[in-house]
């Protein structure tokens, strides 16, 4: 397991310096003048000139990066020229709301789309099963932007029951530990911030979870009807167990690991995604962050915001590599 672990981090060392590398140069590609976007176009010469010799823009590209290495070694992400404040900063602030948007989108693809997955296995030829299956191909077919347009249409214009953009109500500033609001309320006690901060992300998360929540419901009851043909399943109902044991005792678990494979690799795109859906809810996350960097040019932000979901997601990978042994003794990490 240590041997494995630590070939894992070394090789994510070596793709997070090629990301970075590439991430730079295209970036830098964009025809557009980061120091003129910063300052305006009502900026003299002048100015724009003194802005690119303080940011280091003058110097040549190769410069920059090897100059830009270096102070990421002392976990120095530089400094937007939106906000004027530091990258890591920024970054700290964005990153919680992510989490949090991300974590609701998961817990409600799991536990939905594993349920419905479940029901459609076991039940298989009924009315839920026909349901289970073609429901899914409409959601893969929506995509999230028109998803998320939908859900404010409805309940937010027409119907009132939630509200639009940010994470609380206008004045509720608690005090935070971790900075999931939910996570906080609930260690607190603090019940009015804890139904705010759930109010707030129910539409953001049901149309972030949308694809996943369909893909989970197909692969759960795929994995769910393979595992019902193996002979320790006939066995155990041989024996006079209910079909709630069989299924809970000897069916999920060993369903569990293509489920997890699943998972793992959506994590990836439901940060992905949080970038169309942080835009349209006005969620202030790390998506909505990396596109206002994207929009001013700001190629410390860029960096900053690929960099960080390149090694979460690396980590959660390694994390579900590592569940892989503990579902399945018969798995051997080398």
């Amino acid at each position: 397991m240590f041997a494995f672990l630590v070939r894992r981090v070394a090789l994510l060392v070596v793709v997070l310096v090629g990301l970075s590398a590439l991430t730079f140069v295209l970036s830098h590609l964009v025809p557009t003048d980061p120091a003129r976007a910063a300052l305006g176009f009502d900026a003299s010469p002048d100015m724009v000139a003194q802005y690119r010799r303080e940011m280091g823009l003058d110097r040549a590209l190769p410069i920059q990066y090897v100059r830009y290495m270096g102070h990421l070694l002392v976990g120095n992400l530089g400094v937007s020229i939106m906000t004027r404040r530091s990258v890591a900063e920024d970054l700290a602030r964005t990153i919680p709301a992510t989490l949090e948007l991300t974590v609701a989108s998961l817990v409600l693809s799991i536990t939905v789309g594993g349920a419905l997955g479940v029901v459609a296995a076991v039940r298989r030829g009924s009315i839920a099963d026909t349901l289970a299956t073609a429901v899914p191909v409409a959601q893969l077919s929506t995509p999230i932007f028109v998803l998320g347009l939908l859900l404010l249409l409805v309940f937010y214009r027409w119907l009132g029951w939630f509200p639009y953009g940010g994470r609380l109500d206008p004045g509720m500033a608690p005090a935070t530990i971790t900075g999931l609001h939910t996570f906080d309320a609930l260690i607190r006690g603090d019940w009015s911030t804890l139904r705010s901060a759930v109010v707030h992300l129910v539409l953001p998360a049901v149309a972030l979870s949308n694809l996943t929540l369909a893909e989970m419901t197909r692969i759960t009851r795929s994995a769910v009807l393979e595992v019902l043909t193996h002979d320790y399943v006939r066995t155990a109902r041989s024996k006079g167990l209910s079909e709630w044991r069989v299924i809970v005792g000897h069916v999920l678990k060993n369903a569990a690991i293509p489920v997890v494979t699943v998972m793992g690799l959506r994590i990836g795109f439901l940060m992905g995604g949080a970038v169309i859906t942080e835009t349209i809810f006005a969620w202030p996350g790390i998506g909505r962050y990396a596109w206002e960097g994207a929009r001013n040019v700001d190629f410390n932000v860029v960096m900053g915001v690929t960099l960080v979901v390149a090694l979460l997601y690396a980590l959660i990978n390694l994390g579900v590599d590592v569940l892989y042994s503990i579902l399945d003794p018969r798995v051997r990490l080398s």
